[in-house]
């Protein structure tokens, strides 16, 4: 359901309305259980069509390592995002955030672009390096390009939040990777987030104005501050993301149907 987000014209989504009207929704609401990943998820397979009593949650798991996030002597808090860039995760709010800030920070922000329609046009990241320039960031930011798990690991251990202004997302891996190292999110209610991100215990959720990101971002300049709400959500994910965890939920469904 997320074209409805990410394509601005009633003709891009055109294709789509039709492809479901030609098939009827078939596979989806035949099926004798529909599951989802995410609480907004959820609300897409009741705007599809899906009966809800045969809608069931189970998120995407995640290998859970104990990873103790410790006093940084850092006199530059490390801000990042992880994800593809694509223009629907709406990374230059976070550009004319950071540029609010009289904090000292750095900004990385890892992944590679690509398009998540054939309409979506390119050179997205361009714009971003551009925009950077424009607001004198080019010393402040870093773009790593596409990253593996490997790579991300340290990239991930040596921030200390996580800022996510999508549009939308069914799920959102990032925000599961990021708070399984410990790190508070700041993130609009897209996907996991809306089930993981409690306002001033795990992180903040935000509205995606630039202001309001800026401000929260602030709000965890404390590293005391910064290091509770990550154990906190660190444990969240320990206790409810991981695999056996998530695979029991699989296996209680398949033997109930």
């Amino acid at each position: 359901m997320g074209f409805q987000k990410y394509l601005p014209s009633p003709a891009q989504r055109l294709p789509y309305h039709i492809y479901d009207a030609i098939t009827l929704k078939t596979s989806a609401k035949r099926a004798q259980a529909v599951i989802v990943s995410s609480k907004l998820e959820y609300e897409d397979a009741l705007k599809f069509g899906i009966a809800k009593e045969k809608i069931h949650v189970i998120p995407m798991g995640i290998d859970i390592e104990e990873i103790k996030k410790e006093q940084c002597e850092s006199n530059q808090l490390q801000l990042l995002f992880v994800g593809r860039i694509a223009r629907v995760r709406r990374i230059e709010l976070i550009l004319q955030a950071v540029s609010q800030l009289n904090i000292p920070f750095h900004l990385t922000i890892a992944g590679g672009e690509e398009k998540t329609s054939s309409v979506t046009r390119r050179g997205y990241l361009d714009e971003l390096k551009q925009l950077s320039k424009q607001l004198n960031l080019e010393s402040k930011v870093s773009f790593t390009g596409k990253k593996n798990p490997v790579e991300l690991k340290p990239i991930y251990q040596s921030a200390d939040i996580f800022v996510y202004p999508s549009l939308y997302e069914n799920f959102g891996q990032p925000l599961l990777e990021a708070a399984s190292n410990g790190l508070p999110l700041v993130s609009t209610p897209v996907g996991i987030a809306r089930d993981i991100v409690i306002d001033g215990e795990t992180g903040y959720q935000v509205s995606g104005k630039p202001d309001e990101i800026k401000d929260r971002i602030e709000l965890l300049k404390d590293t005391n501050t910064r290091l509770r709400m990550g154990r906190r959500i660190q444990h969240e994910i320990k206790n409810r993301f991981n695999w056996t965890h998530i695979m029991d939920q699989y296996i209680d469904l398949y033997q109930s149907l």
